[in-house]
């Protein structure tokens, strides 16, 4: 298990000597201590990128490919070893690293070795005589922030598309879950990366992260989190005016027509919200039910509910794993009082559960609460395995409900009313919609938010555009041109 800081190809420790305690979410027990980066660290970390980037972006776009393939191949290899350091770490259940966390990191790895030597330019019609084309070019050294509850999914979906483009990357993993992040950079120099290509330097936001956020060599920062982190990175890049690609909050709104198949809408809303523990930015936090099968919807859904496995994340029977920190527990549950306060009624769950052999852990039981759509829990993000229930009557009461909120992330609707389907999809303000399922991702297909929930896209070309700049060449084939200024 590595617990130092990746920098120009070696594992080393902080210039500072400090560290950061890694504990597990089940039963609170320590882990490991890793290398806690501070400024100092992130200036080398750059510096080591900055030197690299020369070379790898001129490296042939399909020998940068097959390194990421090769990658994705490794990734399979060691796939049981990622998937118990990545539910150890997260208190992902280990069917779930095992069955989705792992498999999609090596897919997106593997989407983006095939798109390497696939990024074309275009050639734009301009006036006779001229030739015009507009080439992609890789961006430089990118910082990339990593969030703590998909880690190993979301640094292939942050390295993927910046390496297939010719970039190099210093990347921070969160300090609460930087293992398998780690684990993947060593699985990277087994399959021949280049040094300093990818640096990794876990730290605390407000050191490492604002030192990334504020470096003047940094052409570009991604980042994966809260809004109002985000916000404070928009506020540090302006020193050099660094892009910015910012997934954010939400509060997916997911809404359930009395046409709706019930059965299956009552498991997808059930997915929806306490996969992972409900810890998910697209998580269909908002239960939007029409008022003529509310009740009954209700009654089959809390009972599900009720019945999920809390667990052990490292026992294949646990459907449902701790939350990531103690912090984030302490967070959820302050939210039923917070529910109570304005009138909202507690349907399922509010508590940690009773099972004294998970007393250490971070467990919370999964909540249902039926509240107002004005109210806080129905406004703020919880991030955790808590759902609210509003009822509706009209298409256009449920759009309303839908939208009244800053975020603008996920979204589901549940009809067997195609017309209605894609009349939503289009009016929802947000950048995903799923009709008749929910949390579908793919390496293909653009991944982002509008709103508070961000701006710019994870995985397709999409991200590929967003780690590349736009280069116009214009050549003067055989057009004549008349002198401006005539002596």
């Amino acid at each position: 298990m590595q617990n130092q800081l990746y920098i120009d190809g070696r594992f080393v420790d902080a210039v500072a000597g400090g560290t950061i305690d890694v504990v597990s979410p089940h039963d609170g027990s320590l882990i490991t201590r890793i290398a806690a980066a501070e400024a100092a660290d992130v200036d080398l970390a750059v510096a080591a990128a900055k030197r690299a980037f020369p070379a790898w972006s001129a490296l042939g776009a399909a020998e940068r490919g097959r390194l990421l393939l090769k990658l994705a191949d490794r990734i399979e290899e060691c796939s049981e070893e990622l998937a118990q350091l990545e539910s150890l770490n997260t208190g992902h259940p280990i069917r779930d690293s095992r069955g989705l966390d792992v498999p999609r990191t090596a897919a997106c790895f593997r989407y983006f070795g095939g798109m390497a030597d696939k990024i074309e330019g275009s050639v734009i019609p301009v006036d006779a005589g001229f030739l015009n084309y507009v080439q992609r070019k890789p961006i430089g050294v990118v910082a990339q922030i990593v969030p703590w509850n998909f880690p190993l999914m979301f640094t292939s979906w942050k390295m993927g598309p910046a390496l297939a483009a010719g970039n190099t990357i210093v990347i921070k993993p969160s300090e609460i879950t930087p293992l398998s992040t780690l684990r993947i950079v060593e699985l990277m120099t087994e399959v021949g990366f280049p040094k300093g290509v990818v640096n990794v330097v876990p730290g605390y936001g407000h050191t490492a992260g604002q030192a990334l956020a504020e470096h003047l060599d940094v052409g570009k920062i991604a980042f994966t989190g809260s809004t109002a982190t985000g916000r404070r990175i928009v506020e540090a890049s302006k020193s050099n005016l660094k892009r910015i690609q910012l997934e954010l909050g939400g509060k997916g709104a997911n809404i359930v027509f009395e046409d709706a198949n019930i059965e299956a809408a009552v498991n997808g809303a059930a997915w929806a919200i306490f996969h992972n523990q409900g810890q998910a930015c697209i998580a269909g936090s908002r239960l939007i039910l029409h008022k003529d099968i509310a009740d009954q919807f209700l009654e089959r859904f809390i009972a599900l509910a009720k019945s999920i496995r809390l667990g052990d994340p490292m026992d294949p029977e646990t459907e449902m794993g701790p939350l990531t920190s103690a912090l984030r527990r302490d967070r959820v549950l302050s939210y039923i009082d917070i529910a109570i306060e304005q009138g909202g009624k507690v349907l399922a769950g509010g508590k940690a559960p009773d099972d004294k052999a998970l007393a250490n852990g971070f467990y919370v039981e999964p909540t249902v609460v039926e509240a107002k759509p004005q109210d806080r829990v129905c406004q703020e993000e919880v991030f955790g395995p808590f759902v609210t229930v509003v009822r509706f009557s009209s298409d256009e009461e449920a759009l309303a409900i839908a939208n009244n909120t800053e975020y603008g992330l996920g979204s589901g609707l549940w009809t067997q009313n195609l017309a209605r389907a894609h009349k939503m999809a289009s009016a929802i303000h947000a950048g995903m919609c799923w009709i008749n399922c929910y949390k579908r991702v793919s390496p293909g297909s653009p991944f982002g938010g509008v709103g508070q929930s961000g701006y710019g896209r994870e995985m397709g070309f999409e991200a590929i555009h967003d780690y590349t700049e736009a280069r116009s060449v214009w050549v003067n084939v055989d057009a004549k041109i008349a002198p401006y200024f005539k002596r």
